[in-house]
């Protein structure tokens, strides 16, 4: 008799072109087995098949043949052999491990499988009400509810109506109410409460008893037998882990807590305590006795898988063992972020790229750093590390035949990044991201998009920037807007006309009067066939309307381009 035949642990990896990044996978050797075709490439999941994007989302086996075709606007990991897809023309259904549609319509929410029920949304003369699916994608338990908590052990928590819970069976025979303001999630018998919101939480049994009496700001769900728990009175945080009759196992004097598995805690201890916002040092405690069992070093710290959590210190990552120790046979990973071993590899998603290494500590695949134009000039990939709180990728021309335009056009590129002097060793009272990618390339014309994130600490967000920076690889001349147009063209004034039109066609997008015509050096860039001017966060529209962009079409402003211009000739 023949064992089954096993394959090998395919995982994904990416290459970048001019044109775009495309994803593949790879072996435990770094050679790719299924070739980079795809948009993006998640994790081969425990059924043997991986969600990619090509077009749209699907899901793919381990040949790389869609079982599911590529048709979704995103697809959820499968839970109980159930995913959850996402319909481009929006609604989402649930589908099975051959990509069998389940449900008879979609709905406007539907989460992933727990305790084989799904929470649905649905809207009943114009209020969202929540209700189950079961495994076969029909309604269980109808849409009803104000809200509904995931299935845990054949019962769930839902709010009936204000001031109201209620704790179901899987078939939705009322258990027992609560006559509460706020509840949280069934948890290993328990369910946190608040008779009010402005009063303090405590925790009741399924009966309703109350089995810890109010006490907390912030109750958090039982997780082996503990909970985390907010005591503070004030903005500094006052984190404990209680055991399931309220006593404390690490006393409420920490900024946070988080909960790991194999019975871990990462502890934080707050970096400045008049700023409990600015983050954390964390150490690591065991949740049976509540003894800590490390120094406070460790920046950020990962859930256990085995024997193992990854954690950050510094400009490191590294493993850790129980006793939160540095796991000495395993590497060591310049670069801020998460691994996990898979397999044979490390996998490695630090500074936001992804790479693979042996246990040795040997590079096996990472992303390419340059990535070719033409056949002369390429676009190397920089990074810029000085601090854990600052990060980077900027990108430097090669191959260039005039030397000093390529220094010069490096030198605004470096600028343009925000490469700027950090100190290494100062908290920053804020985070900043930055990278890049080729928005368009035709001829001689590179279009790069410089993109950054500055996101002060205790912010609701950040501020995203966005710089195209326009150049010609063969003089290194950086063009502005004005170089696109006849020398006398009013330009300002046409352009000007044009986007105030396409203001006045959805005028409710915007800021009423805030537009008052473009700047001369207004942002842009451009594509075969068009033009595009945009504008910042904030500058006419709200927020969430990003970077407002306008498109016109050289068709429409033919008449004042400069065709006989360096600028037009090097796209064309």
């Amino acid at each position: 008799m023949f064992g089954r035949i096993i394959k090998p642990r395919l995982f994904p990896a990416s290459v970048r072109t001019v044109e775009e990044t495309k994803w593949g996978y790879i072996d435990e050797k770094g050679k790719f087995v299924l070739k980079p075709t795809f948009e993006d490439a998640g994790e081969f999941q425990q059924n043997g098949l991986a969600i990619v994007r090509k077009g749209g989302a699907g899901v793919i086996s381990q040949t790389g043949k869609f079982v599911v075709s590529p048709k979704y606007s995103s697809i959820f990991p499968f839970t109980e052999g159930r995913a959850i897809a996402m319909l481009n023309e929006g609604g989402s259904v649930v589908i099975n491990e051959k990509g069998k549609v389940l449900t008879q319509r979609p709905y406007s929410f539907i989460s992933p499988y727990q305790g084989g029920r799904a929470v649905f949304q649905d809207s009943k003369n114009g209020t969202t009400l929540y209700g189950y699916l079961d495994l076969n994608g029909n309604v269980a338990i109808p849409a009803q509810y104000q809200y509904a908590f995931d299935m845990s052990e054949g019962k769930a928590l839902v709010q009936v109506k204000d001031s109201l819970y209620a704790l179901l069976n899987s078939t939705g025979t009322q258990l027992q109410t609560y006559p509460y303001e706020q509840m949280n999630g069934l948890s290993e018998g328990l369910i946190s409460f608040k008779r009010t919101y402005q009063d303090k939480a405590g925790y009741v049994d399924e009966a309703g008893n109350v089995v810890i009496k109010p006490q907390f700001g912030m109750a958090l769900p039982f997780q082996g037998g503990r909970a985390i728990v907010n005591a503070s009175i004030d903005y500094k945080n006052r984190y404990g882990l209680i055991d399931k009759i309220g006593n404390y196992l690490i006393p409420p004097r920490y900024n946070d807590i988080n909960q790991l598995d194999g019975n871990r805690a990462a502890i934080g201890r707050a970096i400045n305590p008049e700023q409990p916002f600015v983050g954390s040092t964390y150490a690591i405690a065991d949740t049976l006795s509540g003894q800590i069992m490390t120094d406070f070093q460790y920046d950020a710290v990962n859930n256990y898988k085995g024997e193992y959590s990854s954690v950050t210190q510094g400009l490191k990552s590294f493993f850790i063992n129980k006793s939160g120790r540095q796991a000495k046979d395993l590497p060591v990973i310049d670069g801020i972020g998460t691994l996990s071993i898979e397999g044979q590899l490390v996998k490695a998603f630090v500074d936001q790229r992804l790479s693979y290494y042996d246990k040795a500590g040997n590079l096996v695949y990472a992303q390419n750093t340059v990535i070719p134009v033409n056949r002369n000039v390429s676009i190397r990939e920089e990074k810029y590390r000085p601090n854990k709180d600052y990060l980077v990728y900027y990108p430097q021309l090669q191959g260039m035949k005039n030397k000093e335009a390529e220094k010069k056009v490096n030198e605004v590129l470096r600028t343009q990044s925000q490469v700027i002097p950090v100190p290494p060793d100062t908290q920053l009272d804020y985070n900043y991201t930055g990278d890049f990618s080729v928005q368009f390339y035709k001829k001689n014309l590179l279009i790069l998009e410089l993109n950054g994130y500055n996101y002060p600490f205790g912010a609701a967000h950040g501020m995203p920037t966005q710089i195209m920076v326009p150049v010609d690889i063969s003089t290194g001349k950086i063009y502005e807007l004005k170089d696109l147009f006849k020398p006398n063209s009013d330009y300002v004034k046409v352009l000007s006309d044009l986007v105030e039109k396409q203001i006045q066609e959805n005028p409710d997008n915007y800021f009423p009067d805030s537009f008052i015509g473009i700047q001369p050096d207004q942002p842009f860039y451009v594509s075969s066939d068009s033009l595009f001017l945009y504008f910042t966060p904030y500058e006419i529209a709200p927020y969430a309307a990003g970077f407002p962009t306008f498109e016109i079409p050289f068709k429409e402003i033919n008449s004042i381009i400069d065709k006989k211009g360096a600028f037009w000739r090097s796209f064309h």
